[in-house]
């Protein structure tokens, strides 16, 4: 086990792991909701950061908030983690 997701668990976080096929499917656990989604980005909250995962004709094919399991298709032609550490919540960004 990596030592992010270590230190996730020991926060009370569940682990984050990514699956890719291809380049045309890609599965995730560890999701704690999708912020923004359309043909091109996929914007996605996990328990790692904000995850933008772009391309082209992109599809969420299954979001279970429950679990934390997404999987979407399409193109995918990039996964960029946004680092979020100390940067506080949405109203907090928004002022600053």
């Amino acid at each position: 086990m990596a030592y992010e997701e270590k230190s996730a668990e020991k926060a009370g976080k569940p682990p984050h792991r990514l699956t890719m096929d291809g380049r045309r499917e890609l599965w995730m656990n560890g999701v704690e909701e999708v912020e923004s989604f359309d043909e091109g980005q996929v914007a996605v909250r996990t328990s790692q950061g904000l995850l933008y995962v772009r391309g082209a004709s992109l599809k969420v094919d299954k979001l279970e908030k429950t679990s934390g399991e997404l999987n979407i298709s399409g193109q995918v032609a990039s996964l960029e983690y946004e680092d979020t550490a100390g940067r506080g919540g949405f109203w907090s960004r928004l002022l600053h």
